[in-house]
């Protein structure tokens, strides 16, 4: 197998290349948007077809660089189903495998410090890539973004250091010139989580941590939720091309009709406003015939629709009814797409909308009940 460990010294931040050398499939852990470039022209040079970018989980410290390398070269996005990304193409549990080409990665859910941390394992290889939960004598913080000092020791104890001893461990990032170690390594000498320390002392330890937050976690956390998209209003056009809409895709893989195509085809598909029900009956209105389900709904509202049947979901600007269109695809529909730029780009165009004003609570309860819930 072919392997790259690379390094970003901004971020402090390891990404790794894994191919196979006969196919030339090759997988991306934890790319940096700042080193996209780098990554594309190394795959480049090395004549290989990037399938899938993983994440480890949501990172604080870093925009990911999936995003930008799935609109680059059309690789899958890959992240645990816990982090709370529905931009991903393959949202991953536990004993899940990713392949490419001969070789595999299994999947080890390792959560404590995010709630969606994952573990890789190439067993063949006899290596790990364990993301923050597990550091070089040290570990991930657990002071936020669902972080569980509990869960941490044992997700490391259970998942990561009953490895076979010689496995290698490759962490997400180092701050001291280490860029690699083993299982027995880290169980004999990680002052945290080796097999010295017991939970009540690593929970206290853990606690008594006064970490400054990390300087761009206001940054790349949303961001890390949408793979690393900040430009949401992009679109390309979608491939192959769908037999019941004009779709494009906007730069987080979500599939999306225009305003006008809709103007003129609403009452050929279901159109599911996902907001709340207050914006519903608000000044923005709703478009005449929308189908009011809040986006927390939406699952169980779903499970009675026709799933050959097309829809469209609505939001205020898109981001929910993006969402809302994932959690349907994922649901088994076929032809569904968001608004693009949702009711504020419809208000925008000048396109008609239903306001309802007065007395709400009644006309509320009709319209919920009409959603079918």
């Amino acid at each position: 197998m072919l392997f790259r460990q690379l390094f970003d010294p901004e971020s402090s931040t390891y990404t790794y290349l894994l191919a196979d050398e006969t196919t030339r499939d090759a997988v991306l852990i934890d790319p940096v948007r700042e080193c996209v470039a780098r990554d594309v022209q190394l795959l480049e040079e090395l004549g290989l077809r990037l399938v899938y970018a993983l994440e480890t989980h949501v990172h604080a410290d870093h925009v990911t660089g999936a995003g930008a390398l799935r609109h680059r070269l059309g690789c899958r996005l890959v992240i645990s189903a816990a982090s709370g990304v529905l931009t991903a193409d393959v949202r991953v549990g536990e004993g899940d495998v990713i392949r490419f080409g001969r070789h595999a990665l299994e999947v080890r859910e390792t959560p404590g410090h995010t709630d969606g941390c994952v573990t890789y394992v190439c067993h063949e290889e006899g290596m790990a890539f364990t993301g923050d939960a597990l550091l070089v004598r040290g570990c991930g913080r657990t002071d936020f973004q669902q972080g569980d000092a509990r869960k941490l020791y044992q997700s490391v104890r259970g998942k990561i250091l009953s490895l076979p001893e010689t496995t290698r461990l490759y962490p997400g990032h180092d701050y001291k010139g280490h860029s690699v170690t083993t299982v027995a390594e880290e169980r004999r000498f990680n002052p945290r989580l080796g097999v010295a320390m017991d939970l009540e002392p690593f929970v206290a330890l853990m606690g008594r941590l006064k970490l400054a937050s990390p300087k761009r976690i206001d940054e790349a956390v949303p961001a890390n939720l949408a793979s690393g998209i900040t430009d949401p209003e992009a679109t390309t056009p979608a491939a192959p091309a769908a037999d019941w809409a004009p779709l494009e895709l906007t730069a987080s893989g979500v599939p999306v009709v225009s305003s006008a195509w809709l103007a003129t085809h609403r009452t050929a598909v279901r159109v599911v406003d996902v907001r709340e029900h207050v914006e519903f009956c608000g000044p923005l209105g709703h478009i005449e015939g929308a189908q009011l389900v809040p986006l927390a709904a939406l699952p169980a509202a779903a499970g009675s629709w026709d799933r050959r049947a097309p829809v469209v979901t609505v939001c205020a600007y898109g981001t929910r009814s993006g969402k809302a269109a994932v959690m349907l695809r994922d649901q088994g529909f076929a032809r569904v797409a968001s608004l693009h730029g949702g009711m504020r780009r419809w208000a925008a165009e000048g396109r008609p909308a239903v306001e309802i004003l007065g007395d709400r609570g009644s006309q509320e309860a009709d319209l919920w009940q009409g959603a079918g819930i």
